[in-house]
């Protein structure tokens, strides 16, 4: 039922930002006993603006709006007043508790287009953008000394009929423009997610290690094609990891050392490590390939867990063609990953998987945000999320870190 002794207004303000504009404004609403029901502020190159939405009664509100005018005009910046009815704020009241979505644009470069593209997709869904929040930093003039990537957020709310046809116009964006869109649910878990679990060859490392070894065996041809089939889906992973390790049998375990030290580190791994250990994540491996690679990134770079599977050694330090345990493959890393989250004592909502093979897809499809990376074509059409157009730190952005934040200054 409407009500007479209340009246509720919407501020808007704009200008110069200046140090004390904010609690000079709500210092004159408190003054009057205001109640502040909504406030927004963003900041774009010192150009301020800040919405407040505030209940007051019919008898003090000219009086508020007088003295917010007078503070305006003394401060050089443009205040406009927009009354609200009840049944107005009502209905944006009740508009707050529909589904709220978070996207994320990651990319080298991200355009005009990118954007316009993007936010006419969400339009045609009847979604309202909340907010929309740079994570990189700052961009120079200077197209040479532009950081390699740029990522945008947009936070949006409302009812999707058709969640599927959503994600695939945001997919089409990204395979036209060079870019990458993750698209997820907001809510306590993605704001609270504490491990996050890794494959190893060609995602923490740009090379499957098995076909490093199999150089040296001189069987390099022949494992590779077996090693691409597998990671394609084409093969089970477990049958063809028995017969690539048969062929390395009589290799010199010393050539294990030249090749850990020489392994090519994907793009971003280590501000990525530096920063999910700054915020708090576990972060484990999980790999099919093998426990002496897996160790040393390890050491280097501060891993949590890692398994993955053991080469058998004979006495005389040679490679006998078989590995010792269980393999670990695609149900294995799931089965992992579940048994990480029970002992780290977390939901499992709260875990990140990230992967390139067809193997990845079980602890992908399990995880609470699974990404695929560099991914074959197979996985990245099933994985939930994908990543391809920058270095590894680029899961930063999925995860909501902003530069702002974690980066040392």
């Amino acid at each position: 039922m409407k009500r007479d002794n209340i009246e509720i207004i919407q501020i808007n303000i704009s200008g110069e930002d200046k140090p004390g504009l904010t609690s000079s404004l709500t210092g004159i609403l408190a003054a009057h006993d205001a109640f502040i029901l909504d406030i927004g502020q963003s900041n774009i190159h010192r150009s301020l603006t800040l919405g407040i939405l505030f209940m007051t009664t019919p008898e003090r509100s000219g009086q508020i709006m007088k003295e917010l005018l007078f503070k305006a005009s003394e401060m050089n910046i443009t205040i406009r007043f927009e009354p609200i009815t009840e049944e107005d704020y009502n209905y944006w009241v009740t508009g707050q508790g529909k589904n709220r979505y978070i996207i994320t644009m990651v990319g080298r470069k991200i355009t005009a287009e990118h954007i316009s593209r993007v936010t006419q997709a969400i339009s045609e869904e009847g979604l309202n953008i909340d907010d929309i929040n740079r994570l990189t930093g700052r961009m120079p003039l200077d197209e040479d000394d532009r950081a390699p990537k740029t990522s945008i957020e947009f936070s949006v709310r409302g009812t999707l009929e058709d969640k599927s046809h959503f994600q695939n116009a945001l997919m089409k964006i990204a395979e036209d423009g060079g870019v990458d869109i993750s698209f997820q649910k907001d809510g306590i878990f993605r704001r609270s997610r504490r491990l996050i679990c890794f494959d190893m060859d060609s995602t923490l490392i740009r090379t499957e290690v098995i076909d490093e070894l199999a150089d040296r065996a001189g069987v390099g041809k022949e494992v590779r094609e077996i090693t691409e089939r597998a990671m394609r889906g084409e093969i089970d992973f477990t049958e063809s990891f028995r017969e690539r390790v048969a062929l390395l049998k009589g290799l010199d375990v010393s050539v294990m050392e030249d090749i850990a030290v020489n392994l090519p580190i994907t793009e971003g791994v280590d501000r990525m490590m530096t920063i999910l250990k700054r915020v708090g994540y576990k972060t484990a491996i999980l790999s099919g390939g093998f426990t002496y690679f897996g160790n040393y990134l390890k050491r280097r770079f501060g891993f949590d867990y890692v398994y993955a599977n053991e080469l058998e050694v004979d006495e005389d330090g040679k490679l006998t063609g078989r590995y010792t345990g269980e393999v670990v493959d695609g149900a294995r890393k799931a089965e992992l990953l579940r048994l990480l989250c029970q002992f780290e004592k977390i939901d499992i909502q709260q875990s990140v998987a990230v992967g390139d093979g067809a193997n990845d897809l079980p602890m992908l499809n399990i995880a609470g945000l699974g990404i695929a990376f560099h991914a074959k074509p197979k996985v990245r059409e099933t994985a939930r999320q994908s990543l391809s157009t920058v270095g590894l730190d680029g899961i930063l952005y999925f995860l909501g870190l902003k530069d702002s934040w974690v980066e040392k200054r």
